[in-house]
């Protein structure tokens, strides 16, 4: 074979592999629009008031004649989709890998999760309890996406490329939930002017984003390849035998499964910062939900900016030490956030600011690292673990925001005691050899990690 024709070879295959990263960011590009406009804006001070309008004279709701606190309902309603991720995520990782088919899997999850955001525009009166039933569908349809959307880093970009293509795809979900919130701050703050009433238009946001969803997923649904497994054909219906299995071989990964605990600590304390502040700006800060929908665009705005910026301090310090840096910020953050003076709008912004920043970088970045970390054929039987603390689905941050709420009746008690989560991780993450870990996965050790 000549050298033209090798090099000719391998341009094809670099140009067929990044057309298929730009169609992969494009999934980022579609269901980041849930995480920002439904579950970081609208939807928990929206639900929240829904539930209060159902409550009783003691302010609580009875949902299968449990009293709850009704402020307390939107993070117990996130902590329990993560019951039925458990349940379905690692199945679905198990299929994908065994079938080699993730396309028709990963379209399934994200158009159920995209009609269950869309059904959100019904969401009205006192029914809080579908509002909860939806939001754990969604929840649950995204995470299951995301385990699927995830197990293609490491076959669409090699180990070189891996921390720049990550921070690319978080960046293209902030552009995109900019660019939305842009015109969800235009229908909300002229309603009027477009005839509609103010719970109208948070529905009409609410379900715009699960119509975005579905819209851009087609994207990545045309340009990612399914590849074949050498186990495709086998039966995978057996999900739960298949989990026990995982579970083992993750236990023969020992320095992996000790870089997931951290994360999955870290990460349980950003994802619930993220549902739950516009909660902690309506409720104890008493703002306006046009300040906080003009909060978190500073904060997808800045997101941008900040993973790709992230991406490039990695190039310099390794993804582990950039991390690690993250976690200080997100610390010194929230112990900010529990001094900040109520009605004060400019020092939220201040506050988001710094969120935005750190935010997008921390995710990307450890999405990224973990790929080195995972055996080579296991990747959605991996992230499918990986995702369980993932965008927004954890269940230990929330549950403790809400028993926090629940016990104290203060929200800044319930937003400073996610402190431990970023404390605990950062001691964890920092134990953890990195380029050990890399090695036992049996992967090539890239130069900075």
């Amino acid at each position: 074979m000549s050298t033209d024709t090798v090099r000719a070879g391998a341009a094809d295959e670099a140009a067929e592999r990044r057309r298929e990263q730009r169609g992969w960011y494009f999934y980022d590009w579609a269901c980041s629009v849930y995480s920002t406009s439904v579950l970081t804006v609208f939807l928990g001070p929206y639900l929240t008031a829904v539930a209060k309008h159902a409550a009783d004279a003691d302010g609580f709701v009875h949902p299968l004649g449990v009293p709850v606190r009704a402020g307390s309902f939107f993070a117990y309603a996130v902590s329990a989709s993560v019951i039925v991720s458990i349940v379905v995520m690692p199945m679905a990782g198990a299929a994908a890998d065994r079938t080699g088919r993730k396309k028709p899997l990963l379209a399934a999850a994200a158009y159920l999760g995209a009609a269950a955001t869309t059904g959100m525009f019904f969401l009205d009166g006192d029914r809080y309890l579908l509002g909860g039933l939806l939001l754990i569908v969604a929840n649950a349809s995204l995470a299951v996406s995301m385990v699927l959307y995830n197990s293609y880093l490491p076959q669409i970009a090699p180990p070189e490329e891996r921390d720049a293509v990550s921070s690319r795809g978080w960046a293209f979900g902030y552009a995109a939930g900019s660019v939305v919130l842009v015109a969800n701050l235009v229908l909300f703050t002229a309603h009027d002017s477009f005839g509609v009433s103010e719970s109208t238009a948070v529905r009409i946001c609410l379900a715009s984003a699960g119509v975005w969803w579905g819209a851009f997923t087609l994207v990545p649904l045309k340009r990612l390849r399914d590849r074949r497994t050498a186990s495709a054909g086998q039966a995978s219906a057996h999900g739960w035998r298949q989990l026990a299995a995982t579970v083992r071989d993750m236990r023969r990964q020992p320095l992996t499964l000790s870089f997931l605990l951290a994360y999955l600590i870290y990460n349980d304390g950003i994802q619930t910062v993220i549902s739950q502040a516009s909660v902690y700006g309506s409720e104890e800060l008493g703002l306006s939900q046009s300040t906080l929908i003009t909060a978190v665009l500073l904060v997808q705005v800045l997101a941008v900016g900040g993973a790709l910026g992230m991406g490039r301090l990695a190039r310099t310090y390794g993804a582990k030490r950039t991390i690690l840096g993250s976690l200080v910020a997100w610390t010194l953050t929230l112990a900010a956030g529990y001094f900040l003076p109520a009605g004060a709008p400019v020092w939220f912004f201040v506050l988001a600011s710094g969120i935005g920043l750190v935010l997008g970088g921390s995710q990307a970045l450890s999405r990224s690292l973990f790929s080195h970390l995972v055996p080579s054929g296991k990747e959605a039987e991996y992230f499918s673990a990986y995702e369980m603390s993932d965008r927004g689905m954890s269940w230990l941050g929330p549950l403790l925001f809400g028993l926090t709420y629940q016990l104290t009746g203060s929200y800044r008690d319930a937003i400073i005691s996610l402190v431990v989560f970023f404390v605990i991780g950062f001691v964890l993450l920092a134990r953890v050899p990195v380029r050990r870990a890399v090695r036992d996965a049996g992967n090539p050790v890239p130069e900075r990690i």
